[in-house]
């Protein structure tokens, strides 16, 4: 967890840019994805430079070219460890007139870094700022996978609590959840068709480090893990970019993520490539029919972006291949032909494992919308007997616009660091969820409709026209009540 004096020294960098003319949260955050890219990229070349003086041999894999450009300028002057100790307006003529072009001209030649750099803008507006923020950059300990994950992190908070895109991102305790509970493993293929920040594929890299750290001392695994467990999509090259600088920062350092509009014709590709999708694609409502993917359209009639994203998540998985999604609560009870007939595809032609309902407050203050999580595993062949179903009542956060801390840190989120009484699973219900989860088989078959959790069979949800919502199900449990009545009230009678 980022200490104190980190969070400190990351807000003056941010207090820097406002106070310097750059206001979009945004905007800030794009600079400074593309300032730690550099560095990020000289950090790379000084690994290659100190493997090939130990190895006696010449660099394998060089970022900055040797020698000097055509107007005699040493291109070691584009790397970060130079151009940190540069005057200001020297650091800024070299920033706005070489690295960046340099970085723009090797995404067009294709560079393994390129792509995310081809649009790349340099916005910083002076001299004196750029020093500032360089300085400030260099300062911050990014030797550390999980110190430098967790400062970016930081700098992407800024986004939510600036109410900018705050929408894309999916609360990192809700992520940490859905992952959990999917439980990825060496072998899988993990997907995320709407990356946004990549925050799904971060909580899945660090679930893997800490689970399977063995993972990244063989090389055959390590190379699966750093190029081709990871799989990111997005429409907004901004978010690929940050998403991008979110995975490197976390020890992801080739992760597959690129430019796709998951929904449209000629895009909705990947038949079957994933073992494993987290997901909480965006809600907008509707689209174009004419240029959805007709594959997708073909499964489900309709032009509402959730149900095609589920048709899509269904064909993207392999068979056998597991799915962890928030659906709004439209998609567990709408009654329309397009909501059953995606209910009815989960069930009978695949196997829906789990509805777990949340609070409607867990996006807030960005949005109020009531929202749920479906697990399920393609099988092409049915396979649900049964469905679990948990009502969360509080994830530890208040559940109004604050959305402040219930509880203390060591008690908060999936696997809190010491046990949790009876009052603090009232305000933290996730240690619970997954802790029921991994019984779902087992002891809560035999849960009363009562309880928090509880199990409906496939035969009563076909009935019920295939509804998926909780309180459809549920049962309440009347105590009853005895009233006294004083003697002196029978008397007057």
């Amino acid at each position: 967890m980022i200490t104190g004096e980190l969070k400190s020294k990351v807000d003056a960098v941010w207090n820097d840019f406002w106070t310097g003319g750059i206001a979009n949260p945004m905007e800030v955050l794009d600079q400074l994805t593309f300032l730690l890219f550099i560095r990020r990229l000289d950090d790379i070349h000084t690994l290659e430079e100190n493997k090939a003086n130990t190895l006696k041999r010449p660099m394998a894999n060089r970022i900055f070219p040797e020698g000097t450009d055509d107007r005699g300028r040493s291109y070691e002057d584009l790397r970060w460890s130079r151009f940190k100790n540069f005057s200001s307006d020297k650091m800024y003529e070299t920033l706005s007139d070489r690295v960046f072009p340099y970085l723009r001209a090797s995404g067009e030649e294709g560079s393994s870094f390129g792509h995310f750099m081809k649009d790349a803008r340099f916005t910083i507006p002076t001299p004196a700022l750029l020093s500032k923020v360089v300085d400030k950059l260099s300062d911050l300990p990014l030797d550390e996978r999980d110190t430098k994950g967790d400062i970016y992190e930081y700098m992407l908070g800024k986004l939510s609590s600036a109410g900018t895109n705050g929408q894309f991102r999916t609360p990192r305790h809700i992520i940490q959840l859905m992952v959990s509970m999917i439980a990825p493993t060496p072998k899988d293929i993990i997907s995320d068709p709407a990356s946004g920040t990549c925050g799904f594929l971060v909580s899945a890299a660090e679930y893997m480090q800490d689970k399977y750290p063995e993972m990244l001392t063989d090389a055959s695994s390590r190379d699966h893990f750093n190029k081709t467990m990871f799989n990111g999509f997005d429409f907004d090259t901004t978010m690929l970019r940050i998403g991008t600088m979110n995975m490197i920062l976390h020890g992801v350092e080739d992760a597959n993520i690129g430019y796709r509009d998951s929904l449209s014709e000629g895009e909705a590709g990947h038949e079957e490539d994933f073992t494993v999708i987290l997901a909480n694609p965006p809600f907008k409502g509707s689209i174009d029919k004419s240029t959805t993917a007709k594959n997708l359209t073909r499964v489900v009639d309709t032009t509402k972006t959730e149900l095609l994203f589920l048709a899509l998540f269904v064909r993207q998985l392999k068979n056998g291949g597991r799915a962890a999604v928030i659906v709004p609560d439209g998609v567990l009870f709408g009654s329309s032909s397009s909501h059953k007939s995606v209910r009815k595809l989960l069930i009978e032609d695949h196997k829906l494992d789990a509805v777990v309902k949340l609070p409607s407050g867990v996006f807030k203050p960005y949005a109020g919308v009531s929202t749920a999580i479906l697990f399920f595993t393609k099988t092409n062949s049915g396979g649900t007997d049964k469905v679990w179903f948990y009502d969360v009542r509080a994830d530890g956060y208040s559940l109004d616009d604050k959305r402040d801390a219930l509880l203390d840190d060591e008690k908060l989120g999936v696997n809190p660091n010491i046990a949790l009484a009876e009052e603090d699973h009232a305000k933290n219900n996730l240690h619970d969820v997954l802790a029921r989860w991994q019984e779902r088989e087992g002891s809560e078959t035999d849960n009363p409709r009562t309880d928090q959790s509880f199990c409906v069979q496939k035969e009563e949800l076909a009935e019920n026209g295939y509804d998926l919502s909780p309180n459809r199900y549920k049962e309440v449990k009347y105590e009853e009540l005895s009233v006294r009545i004083p003697k002196i009230v029978l008397d007057d009678i």
